[in-house]
């Protein structure tokens, strides 16, 4: 394919020119017709939310109610009639039109008055927008009446999820600022691999696989919703991963430029060197997309639109990447290379540095193993105590007076889950009967249902858990009730704490069916491509625990809070967010897949190389020279990709910073820990079974042991095929001594 592409340079540019003006032009349109939605079809608590919405004005539902708070002076008590008059005014006067509200001064809301009767709670639930920032349009008028108002002379405080949360200020900016931080720190680091003008194509070829991608997302949209995080990824880690794919081709095909046949000016030589580079470097970038692809698949085929769209533009990132370093990419070092590669000098393609960790590893296999094993699972540990839910809210309570007042309803002994009550919809004829039994319920810190909340022959019965309802105890007091109104005809259980419910059946309900399906298509792609049964395994088992040593760091970082102040100015959450472990694995289990594709590829390519001279021992010199040749490139792309999921975490939305911290803490422990001692050390201790291919599962995968799978080459390079067939006999008699 490569000879094609050089031979048809005009088009092949034209092509791409066309695809990134096309695509940069249309990215502010794209971008305007993503959607904030998360719908989960098929759950009784979005059909609870649907008609919460359709039959009470956009109000309550998924969206947490606003929070007013006020406690009278000692001597003063809420008995009062003029302070029952004016706590009614009041309610009334922030509950904007087409809004709900309750409080103790209508009938219904008795629950919402502290026991010492001098503290009591309003819930207000104002029309919501369909955006991040549910009650913008309403919210400023309501902090500026209650901001004025006096009850019995104490002030009145506002707060609840959408205030504490931050969701109340703000629309969203472009990903544009934290994509061009990205690329600068991308350019010191490709500035210090290449020390030449070499520096800017990786960049380059990552300026036009971004817009690419969001012209190809722009058609997603016109058949399905999208979620607006999607432009955060698109922009950040297809920069990450076009240049490191970039990055792999072009330091390839710097070595072969240094090579006999492939050094010289001429069209020939330059051909020849982009031929080569292509078809190692670029066989492991395509492996390298498709382990990406595959795992992201696994967002696909969820019963979740909001994943499945983050699925569907994840699996343009690599592809569009792909395609560009094999085809563009090709083009520019064909017809640029030389003239960028200045100042000219010799290139060493053995890393020093990484060759004497390599041969500490090999030396002393068994420790290095140990050791680096021991640190990873220490890292994985904190996964046991992972916790899937929204913040908590006593988390989110931490300084300024909204905290404040919330602590103080807290204290009063309203409950935590007041913050995000269940909505629960029964027929008007049944809601005084549900009320009283959903309040007697265990863990069930009180309920309201006021008479104003019914319409079309339904009412609202709003029930709030004592514990907070991503904790323990408060998701066993959830599940209660949604099983309390499953037996009663006719009724929905809906609010936010039911939907987290069903998302975490929706997403992991079917979890290890996928986690299989994953795990079984990396294993085919490996084994054809590397010819080894016993590598995949290795590297399916790798990767899985460096996904778990990411999960420990988030657990660590935004769960248990040691580093999220420091870090992001960021208190504790208290729990990760559904949707995170989930986008994590399929992000990160193919990214790290990269770094050992990049690895293996390099050693089994030496190990070809020694067995064709015909040396028999060739474990040690094959690691040494793969992790030598490879580290330094390894540990660039990683340096690259951490930097853009830095970019990444500085989004203001805790959510993002939350994904972003663990793709990238695990893309720093891969290409250290797993990639850099502990690949090197299990490789050697296997020994001469990481080449054990049974022709039985060669016949089943379509292949042959030692050669490699796919179409035959261009009949131009049968000189490079009869290298490789030549190298490929000595492994096969060596495969059948073993």
């Amino acid at each position: 394919m490569t000879r094609w592409v050089l031979a048809h340079r005009l088009p092949v540019v034209l092509i791409w020119v066309v695809l990134t003006l096309a695509g940069g032009a249309m990215s502010g349109s794209t971008i305007d017709k993503l959607s904030f939605e998360s719908r989960l079809p098929d759950k009784s608590s979005q059909a609870a939310n649907d008609a919460l919405a359709q039959r009470f004005s956009q109000t309550g539902g998924k969206n947490a109610p606003l929070l007013l708070v006020v406690t009278v002076p000692e001597g003063a008590t809420l008995d009062s009639a003029a302070v029952r008059e004016q706590w009614g005014d009041l309610i009334a006067k922030v509950t904007p039109q087409g809004g709900r509200s309750v409080s103790y001064a209508t009938a219904g809301g008795d629950a919402l008055v502290s026991q010492d009767k001098r503290t009591t709670v309003a819930l207000v639930y104002p029309p919501a927008n369909r955006s991040n920032v549910p009650y913008e349009q309403s919210l400023p008028q309501i902090k500026a009446a209650v901001g004025q108002a006096r009850i019995a002379g104490a002030q009145v405080e506002l707060t609840g999820q959408p205030v504490l949360s931050g969701r109340d200020s703000g629309a969203q900016r472009s990903p544009i600022y934290e994509t061009l931080i990205g690329a600068l720190g991308a350019l010191v680091v490709l500035g210090l691999v290449f020390a030449s003008g070499l520096a800017i194509v990786p960049l380059l070829m990552a300026l036009v696989a971004i817009p690419t991608t969001f012209l190809l997302v722009r058609g997603i949209t016109t058949v399905t919703d999208v979620s607006f995080i999607v432009q955060y990824l698109v922009a950040l880690i297809g920069l990450g991963i076009a240049i490191d794919y970039a990055l792999l081709v072009v330091t390839r095909w710097r070595e072969e430029r240094q090579k006999a046949g492939a050094d010289g000016p001429e069209p020939e030589a330059r051909r020849q060197a982009v031929v080569r580079a292509v078809a190692s470097a670029g066989h492991a970038v395509a492996l390298s997309g498709a382990t990406v692809a595959i795992s992201l698949a696994a967002l696909v085929v969820l019963p979740v639109p909001f994943l499945r769209s983050v699925g569907y533009a994840g699996l343009l990132i690599p592809i569009v990447s792909v395609a560009v370093a094999l085809t563009l990419l090709p083009v520019l070092l064909y017809a640029w290379g030389d003239k960028l590669d200045r100042p000219r000098r010799a290139h060493r393609p053995d890393s020093k540095l990484w060759g004497r960790i390599a041969g500490l590893t090999t030396r002393r296999p068994a420790l290095c193993a140990v050791l680096s094993g021991a640190v990873l699972l220490a890292l994985a540990a904190p996964v046991l105590a992972l916790r899937l839910g929204q913040p908590a809210t006593v988390t989110l309570a931490q300084g300024g007076k909204p905290a404040a007042a919330f602590q103080r309803i807290v204290d009063a002994g309203f409950g935590e889950g007041i913050a995000r009550p269940l909505e629960v919809l029964v027929p008007a004829a049944d809601g005084d009967a549900m009320h009283g039994k959903l309040g007697g319920l265990e863990g069930v810190a009180g309920s309201v249902a006021p008479a104003d909340w019914a319409r079309g022959g339904q009412r609202i019965v709003d029930v709030w858990t004592k514990g907070d309802p991503s904790s323990s105890a408060g998701r066993s007091t959830v599940t209660g009730v949604m099983d309390a109104a499953k037996d009663t005809p006719g009724a929905l259980a809906g609010g936010g704490p039911a939907q987290d419910v069903d998302f975490i059946d929706a997403v992991y309900g079917s979890l290890e069916l996928i986690l299989i399906v994953v795990a079984l298509l990396t294993f085919v792609v490996l084994a054809r491509t590397l010819r080894s049964v016993v590598l995949p395994v290795k590297a399916l088992i790798l990767n899985a625990l460096s996904t778990c040593a990411a999960y420990g760091v988030v657990v660590l970082v935004w769960q248990k809070g040691y580093g999220s102040e420091a870090l992001f100015g960021t208190p504790a959450i208290g729990a990760v967010t559904i949707w995170i472990p989930m986008a994590v694995f399929a992000f990160l289990f193919g990214l790290s897949m990269d770094y050992e594709v990049f690895i293996l590829h390099r050693i089994r390519e030496t190990h070809l190389e020694l067995t064709a001279k015909g040396e028999r021992d060739t474990v040690v010199p094959s690691v040494v020279t793969g992790i030598s040749r490879t580290g330094r490139l390894v540990t660039s792309a990683a340096l690259i990709l951490f930097l853009a999921f830095t970019a990444l975490a500085s989004i203001p939305i805790t959510d993002v910073k939350v994904f972003a911290t663990a793709l990238a803490a695990g893309i720093i422990i891969d290409a250290t820990v797993v990639r850099g001692l502990l690949t090197p050390s299990l490789v050697t201790l296997l020994g001469r079974s990481n080449w054990w291919f049974p022709r039985s599962l060669g016949r089943l995968l379509v292949t042959t042991p030692g050669r490699a799978s796919g179409p035959r080459s261009h009949p131009a390079a049968a000189t490079s095929t009869t290298q490789e067939a030549a190298q490929d006999a000595p492994q096969e008699a060596a495969r059948r001594s073993v």
